[in-house]
């Protein structure tokens, strides 16, 4: 069964950092490809970042260049550094691991970014 537990969220000034971290378990990470989405109320849940079992990465257009995806294979575990945040960044970001059709999700953390 897989698991997905994020943590790392909370509330920040506009312009600081938060680093989201993603901790997996019943999977063979390696093989996965692994990211983040975010959500708003009211909104579809929008993607954010991948980085896929080979290594490559991308970002969405509005987070390139300010948030950087890692992932350790040998941890389990997946981050998200958020650096420069907006308010418009404020959302509940979900951790997500995809092989194949198949995605699981993690349960969601909230990042706020206000003054």
């Amino acid at each position: 069964q897989v698991q997905l537990v994020e943590s790392g969220g909370g509330l920040v000034q506009p312009g600081g950092s938060l680093r989201l971290s993603c901790a997996a378990s019943g999977i063979i990470f390696s093989r996965y490809d692994v990211g983040w989405s975010r959500q708003t109320p009211g909104n579809e849940r929008e993607w954010v970042a991948r980085t896929t079992s080979d290594g490559t990465t991308t970002y969405a257009h509005f987070v390139k260049g300010r948030f950087t995806l890692s992932r350790d294979n040998a941890k389990n575990t997946t981050s998200l550094q958020m650096n420069s945040l907006k308010p418009e960044d404020t959302a509940v970001y979900y951790c997500y691991a995809q092989r194949y059709s198949g995605v699981s999700w993690g349960q969601g953390i909230q990042v706020t970014v206000s003054s």
